[in-house]
């Protein structure tokens, strides 16, 4: 039979934030399990760092610009004739996904065979429909299910935190009650109810680390008295905050008090930490049912959280706190047959976990498909790559960035504004090159390929030989019907 796949997505995961990358107080050790019996993608990046545009290029294995969704618009259908799921129920396999989707219609099933849903706090659902905001309870199963447990009266809103703050706090309620752990008991369930014919196709999706910042007593315990290093704040950075936007429970940029900025950053470790040790009970099911060892797994999440850097926060930045990622490619069994534990430094993204899925069962990749499968280089780090990674979100001053994981190129779309980082010797973005004269040629070669990749868009960014400032841009692109 044809190898299971499972993908484990997170929601808003620092890529630095792992064991096995170094990460001095963050503990995962299942994830630093998988890494030592797998691969693990050091340059990993989030082409559109924010939920939607993300997950888009997830599921379509195509770049922001061809799936059109470059930045965060709630409310626009999505209609993609390829998706992963779809591709790997084409293929014979029982396709479910359990947990977070973000996509609209909410119930839409994208090409799974079902789909148990928990999309968070959705602004637009609750707010914004109203005919379909009194269903939301009904909508989403994890609520529906919080309030059998609890009473028709419970919420997630119930602790008083917001989904976009740095303001932290334990889950009021026991563990077991958790969207973290529902997500796991749903996914072991599904081991129970799959079709024992076919092989499957498992997306486990978790809403967190994204806030709200709400970990299990003790995981916040496990971290709120350590000393957690201050975030890097790079010589750019805006160090005055003479609005007070950090006194801002949702703020996205602002300078937060110490103590405010330490439990944020200890409740959003500790809630990685609960998620790593429920992954741990999620694969110690797949060994009970015999199913571990015939199962590729990827491990990463849609983008990043800043949580302070360069007193920032949240997402949509071109900075590593938000566009580098976590990827972890997991082979228990031995079936892709490189060498594991190897740590891969090439340019990888978002879009290219579908043609790897794919790959990796043996089923056909849609020709449209943009991304490129990893296990070529995963047997044959000499196999040849590509060299950089294109990225970009549409916010308040539009940002294009491209790198290499060695260096970057910044480009905001209003201001014209750049920036160049060093990420070989200046892994923290801490120093902005772009003003020095002995950069320039690095910053030419670069500021070159982001003219090339943004030739013929429809913003008219360039005319194939300077960059244009000022361009009216959208978070969707035309080809949406926006």
């Amino acid at each position: 039979m044809k190898p299971n796949v499972v993908l484990i997505m997170v929601d808003q995961m620092r890529g630095d934030c792992l064991g096995a990358a170094g990460h001095p107080v963050v503990e995962t050790p299942y994830l630093d399990t998988m890494v030592r019996k797998g691969y693990m993608f050091s340059n990993a990046y989030s082409a559109a760092p924010s939920c939607i545009a993300a997950r888009a290029s997830l599921l379509t294995g195509l770049t922001p610009a061809s799936h059109g969704r470059v930045g965060y618009k709630d409310g626009v259908p999505w209609r993609y004739e390829h998706t992963l799921p779809g591709e790997l129920s084409k293929a014979g396999y029982h396709t479910q996904c359990v947990g977070k989707m973000h996509v609209h219609p909410a119930r839409s099933l994208q090409g799974f065979h079902n789909v148990i849903l928990h999309d968070g706090y959705m602004h637009y659902s609750r707010n914004s429909e109203k005919a379909y905001s009194e269903h939301w309870n009904q909508c989403d199963d994890y609520i529906h299910w919080l309030k059998k447990e609890l009473g028709s009266t419970a919420d997630i809103i119930d602790s008083g935190l917001e989904c976009n703050s740095w303001v932290a706090r334990p889950w009021p309620y026991e563990e077991r009650l958790h969207p973290t752990n529902w997500v796991v008991n749903e996914s072991i369930d599904f081991l129970r109810r799959k079709d024992p014919t076919k092989p499957f196709f498992l997306m486990m999706s978790f809403v967190r680390p994204h806030s709200p910042l709400d970990p299990p007593q003790v995981y916040y315990d496990q971290y709120i008295n350590q000393d957690i290093p201050a975030p890097p704040i790079g010589n750019w950075a805006d160090t005055k905050d003479e609005s007070k936007n950090g006194r801002i429970f949702n703020c996205s940029s602002g300078i937060v008090s110490e103590r405010a900025l330490k439990r944020a950053r200890a409740a959003y470790y500790a809630l990685i930490t609960h998620i790593d040790h429920q992954i741990g009970r999620f694969l110690q099911a797949m060994g009970e049912f015999n199913e571990l060892n015939n199962t590729i797994f990827i491990f990463s999440s849609d983008h990043g959280d800043l949580l302070g850097d360069h007193n920032m926060f949240r997402k949509s930045l071109p900075y590593n706190g938000c566009a580098s990622i976590p990827f972890i490619v997991y082979d228990p069994g031995n079936l892709l047959g490189g060498k594991k534990g190897t740590v891969i430094d090439k340019p990888c993204e978002i879009m290219d976990i579908m043609p790897t899925l794919l790959d990796a069962a043996g089923a056909d990749i849609p020709d449209i498909v943009e991304g490129k499968s990893l296990l070529p280089i995963i047997k044959d780090q000499n196999h040849k790559w590509r060299e950089y990674i294109h990225g970009e979100h549409f916010r308040g001053d539009p940002m294009h960035y491209v790198t290499n994981g060695k260096e970057k190129f910044i480009w905001f779309s209003q201001s014209g504004t750049e920036q160049f980082f060093d990420l070989t010797n200046d892994p923290l973005e801490l120093e902005d090159l772009s003003k020095i004269p002995k950069y320039s040629e690095r910053i030419t070669h670069w500021r070159n390929i982001l003219i090339k990749e943004l030739l013929g868009r429809e913003e008219g960014y360039t005319d194939g030989k300077q960059l244009f400032a000022g361009r009216n841009s959208y978070p969707t692109l035309s080809h949406l019907n926006r």
